[in-house]
């Protein structure tokens, strides 16, 4: 057994590539700039140069699927081409669950932008369908990054996984919203679950399976994909989380969910600290204990679960990503420990300072070889 690994398991995976924040300031300089948007790849008359991606290849050939609106959404702007491999998409849709979205600098109001991977060999198998690796992506940050892009098709090079980044705004926290307010509807939940996926398995060939499904996250995206496959095991075969933030009853992940409501990013409005889950303090807090994901671990019960961690490396050396990572690490090890009790398998990877993980890996919170490292990994469990 590698000496990483605790409960092996196998399957498919739904990802959600999120952040765990310390405040919503904190990390939106250091996670979300504009030069690392993913440009659109230029038509084969452009003269315009190459998106700067590392892993493109050569000029698309063909041009991306064709889109229909359905289940809540409406197709605003047309699928293009990021990057040069003719492998990644990206489109815009408006949503009837979220119809104002709080949104991050370079996101158009209104509207969400939707990233999706397709395996190397899709256009030349037409009637193949393939299981969906979905990433919902971390706090103060947006699905159409080249970090986003350049991840999803390395870790899924060879594979036959369909990759879906969703917009998830900086600071939804994957749920549906109790008292939004002046913001209007922000049922994140519902535009996931009851939104793209079914809107993906109809314009995709797609498994439409719960075995084609799973699903993963970074930070704010971990705790999403707990939740949503605690919410809702029917969809997905397997969850895994990458430096998630999984103990909504601590007070620590509290104030970063208070934070990231209240702290003005961009320009974009605040909310209220109750937006989301009601008032973080008892006796008005069961919202916040009940949505907890190391404290609902029975409902993961046969599915497969893992979990990436490190533990911040050299506090001196970018001491709020370290920060950051071990804080987020205590509430992996209370998950861990609530799965043991339950008697549920998972695999744990506690990286540590990430020196045996991967080059450049140091332990630090959203740095990009630590999270390649970790969905290369995960990609091999579900791919077995």
């Amino acid at each position: 057994m590698n000496a990483h690994l605790k409960g092996r398991r196998s399957g498919l995976v739904l990802i959600v590539t999120a952040c765990l924040v310390s405040t919503a300031a904190s990390v939106a300089g250091a996670e979300t700039t504009g030069p690392d948007i993913a440009a659109p790849a230029p038509a084969a008359s452009d003269t315009a140069p190459p998106a700067p991606v590392p892993t493109a290849t050569a000029a698309p050939a063909t041009t991306p699927p064709e889109l229909a609106d359905g289940f809540g959404l409406t197709v605003v702007s047309e699928p293009e081409w990021v990057g040069d491999a003719g492998r990644t998409f990206r489109f815009s849709v408006a949503a009837e669950q979220v119809p104002t979205p709080t949104l991050l600098p370079q996101q158009e109001p209104g509207t969400h932008v939707i990233m999706v991977t397709l395996p190397e060999d899709y256009e030349a198998t037409s009637t193949t369908r393939h299981p969906v690796l979905y990433s919902l992506h971390g706090g103060v940050d947006r699905p159409d990054t080249l970090t986003n892009l350049r991840i999803a098709e390395q870790s899924t090079s060879d594979t036959d996984l369909i990759v879906v980044h969703p917009n998830g705004s900086g600071r939804g926290w994957y749920t549906n919203w109790l008292n939004p307010g002046a913001l209007g509807p922000q049922d994140w939940e519902d535009f996931h679950l009851d939104g793209v996926i079914p809107f993906i398995d109809a314009n995709l060939r797609t498994i439409p399976t719960r075995e084609g499904r799973s699903v993963i996250g970074h930070s704010m995206g971990g705790f999403g994909a707990f939740r949503y496959a605690q919410r809702r095991p029917d969809l997905f075969s397997h969850v895994g989380s990458m430096s998630g933030g999984l103990d909504l009853r601590g007070a620590e992940q509290r104030a970063v969910v208070v934070g990231s409501l209240v702290t003005e990013v961009g320009g974009v409005p605040t909310a209220g600290g109750d937006a989301i889950f009601g008032a973080p303090f008892w006796p008005y807090d069961a919202m916040w204990n009940a949505e907890s994901p190391a404290h609902d671990v029975a409902a993961l019960r046969g599915m497969g679960v893992a979990m990436y961690v490190g533990d911040g490396g050299d506090l001196l050396d970018d001491p709020v990503q370290a920060l950051i990572e071990h804080r987020a690490r205590q509430t992996n090890l209370l998950a861990a420990s609530q799965l043991t009790a339950a008697g549920i398998p998972f695999d744990f990877v506690d990286y540590g300072n990430g020196s045996d993980w991967a080059p450049g890996c140091t332990g630090k919170h959203a740095q990009e070889p630590c999270l390649q490292a970790d969905l290369d990994h995960f990609v091999q469990l579900i791919s077995r």
